[in-house]
């Protein structure tokens, strides 16, 4: 794609993230790596219902503006996305929201880690709970590099979710699963309890992904306790 059908494609995500309930005011940020190395990032201070092509910026993987019409600046939070770029070289786009339900058990200290959507058991896997870190610092990287070599989709303790992709679009589907399957079982467990896939089908969707032809990373099998911590695979 050229620079001109990715800011395109930037704007249409960025408005559909609005419409859909997942930023408020100025939240949120998405960037997209680009064949020569730089980046289109959205800019800070601007919700992103009035995105439009020329407030998108272009940086370098030091956070320096390459491109930029008027005033525009990155977010702080940009920071996060260039670590994931720079961990992760299959990592095409990154997308950080604030979708509610998904949000709400990143406030109530909660991993994603049950396995009750063969979709989701597929092609997400468990989602951890990344530790806090105070926004616009070296916190935030820090504490979801340790995610990074197997996770795609992360819960920001008491901040938000982040989801990364080969391209935007997957990008974006992975954050759009991760909503719903967070208000599922939301829903299971109001209506009495939320009930895991048996491990032998577990590890059978989980072997299916080459089907799917589904990219980046799975993390197997794995469970997180409350409030984060080391993973366990019982």
């Amino acid at each position: 794609m050229d620079q001109k059908a990715v800011k395109e494609q930037i704007c249409d995500v960025c408005h559909k993230m609005w419409q859909l309930g997942w930023v408020a005011a100025n939240d949120g940020n998405v960037s997209v790596k680009l064949d020569d190395g730089s980046f289109i990032v959205t800019p800070t201070g601007i919700s992103k219902s009035f995105i439009t092509p020329e407030k998108l910026i272009r940086i370098n993987s030091s956070c320096e503006i390459l491109e930029s019409e008027g005033e525009y600046r990155p977010s702080s939070e940009i920071k996060m996305h260039l670590r994931c770029y720079e961990k992760r070289s299959d990592v095409g786009a990154v997308l950080h929201a604030h979708p509610p339900t998904a949000t709400g058990f990143a406030v109530a200290h909660r991993p994603m880690d049950m396995y009750n959507m063969i979709e989701d058991v597929a092609a997400i896997g468990s989602v951890p709970l990344t530790p806090y870190g105070t926004p616009s610092t070296s916190e935030v990287p820090d504490a979801i590099e340790p995610y990074l070599n197997e996770h795609d989709v992360m819960l920001l303790e008491n901040h938000g979710a982040l989801t990364m992709g080969s391209d935007l679009l997957t990008a974006y589907y992975r954050m759009e699963s991760l909503e719903l399957w967070a208000k599922i079982t939301l829903n299971a467990i109001l209506l009495g309890g939320s009930y895991d896939i048996s491990r032998e089908n577990i590890d059978k969707l989980i072997a299916l992904r080459p089907n799917y032809k589904i990219t980046g990373r799975h993390p197997g099998y794995k469970k997180y306790p409350r409030g984060g911590g080391e993973p366990t695979d019982k």
